[in-house]
């Protein structure tokens, strides 16, 4: 016999003065950064910038993934929680804007195949030549952006018109749209990732590359949306209509690909490895070298083997403040996994840290919060309207 559910309408989401002075004061700094960090070492710059821009990007077009995943399969344990992914997606917009800035001036300071002189003089280079130029750099970054912004602003566009109509169809009809995002995604993704991370080395190439950060950005986003969900919890905003049972599900999730970023990991290490193949081996060798190596073992422990060891406990799933420390863990986990991509392209031997990596990423963290803030203070925080809600609040977790 099912239990009796009450639900009530969740507590506006208040974007506090408090809330707005900290994306502000974190936006500030970061601009600040920025524009010294152009006159006094403009290379270090545009690299901090590309790790951060990278991490906020993909945890909003991952975040439209796991919303397209759940649409897909009629999901009912998610639905209480979905407005929670779509504010992550927010971000959308403002990350064209700045691809925009890092196309046009940018890129120059970054890739290698964008300079004529060593084209010409690389005959590797020369033959990647169509697809590395330029132009059609971006015509691709163009295409992916806008049909990353129009997937959204269906997904979402759909989901909060069901809270002005309460019409369950305007939910169906995302079936045909989630497919058609999910194919979309998974080849732009890919391409997106060759094109901004895998080409600073345009020698090596790696063919399990973009799932490989679509494993750490999946688990970084499920560590964010935990964070989230318990800080308006916290709150008190969601009434009961979010439980531990809920979170816990996030716990597994983020356990699960905690394991799947290092099943990944692994497997590119050693077919790389295996094939012993000059073009291949360089990404690794300049990774094994110097305080690289410290770097390279850093993220085996931080990201894998220590939250792997910490979640796998039903209660680690299960504890607010334990998820949520572990949570944040990952998610530096995460940016340090971006500075092992990006750092040891320009500089093969020496790992050094600079307020660089961290204001600059802190600046853009404080756009991505304030388009997420913004977002939910001006929209419901629970879709109330959408009739698989009851069976949504009921979730009970068993295992």
């Amino acid at each position: 016999m099912q239990k009796h559910i009450e639900i009530n309408n969740p507590s506006p989401f208040i974007f506090s003065h408090k809330l707005k002075g900290i994306c502000a004061a974190l936006g500030f700094l970061g601009l600040i950064a920025f524009v010294f960090g152009l006159k006094m070492d403009a290379s270090r710059t545009w690299q901090a910038f590309l790790m951060g821009f990278f991490f906020f990007t993909s945890m909003s077009l991952i975040s439209l993934m796991f919303l397209a995943l759940q649409h897909l399969t009629s999901a009912q344990w998610s639905v209480n929680i979905r407005r929670v992914f779509e504010s992550l997606a927010a971000f959308l917009p403002y990350s064209a804007f700045l691809m925009i800035i890092l196309a046009l001036f940018g890129a120059p300071e970054l890739y290698k195949w964008l300079d004529p002189e060593i084209v010409a003089h690389d005959a590797l280079l020369k033959h990647k030549e169509p697809y590395l130029n330029n132009t059609f750099f971006l015509i691709r970054s163009a295409i992916f952006f806008i049909g990353w912004i129009l997937f959204s602003r269906k997904l979402t566009g759909n989901s909060l018109k069901q809270d002005e109509t309460g019409d369950d169809s305007l939910i169906k009809k995302l079936i045909p749209v989630s497919v058609g995002y999910i194919v979309f995604f998974t080849l732009s993704y890919s391409l997106f990732s060759v094109d901004l991370l895998m080409s600073l080395e345009p020698h090596w190439f790696s063919t399990i590359f973009g799932v490989y950060l679509f494993g750490g950005a999946m688990q970084s986003l499920m560590a964010a949306a935990i964070l989230l969900i318990l800080y308006i919890c916290k709150k008190g905003l969601f009434n009961g209509l979010v439980t531990m049972d809920h979170i816990h599900d996030l716990g597994k999730y983020l356990l699960g690909f905690t394991v799947f970023w290092a099943y990944i990991a692994f497997s590119q290490y050693m077919l790389i490895w295996y094939a012993n193949m000059p073009e291949e081996t360089v990404f690794f060798m300049h990774r094994s070298v110097g305080s690289w190596m410290w770097v390279s073992l850093g993220l085996l422990f931080f990201k894998f083997i220590i939250p792997f060891l910490l979640l796998l406990p039903r209660w680690a799933k299960r504890t607010p403040k334990y998820l949520g420390t572990i949570s944040a863990f990952i998610i530096l986990t995460q940016f340090l996994d971006l500075y092992w991509l990006i750092y040891p392209n320009f500089d093969e031997h020496h790992a050094n840290f600079s307020f660089y990596e961290v204001l600059i990423p802190c600046g853009m963290a404080g756009l991505f919060g304030f388009a997420m803030f913004q977002f939910l203070s001006k929209n419901s925080l629970v879709p109330m309207k959408d009739p698989r809600l009851k069976n949504s609040v009921a979730h009970e977790v068993v295992y």
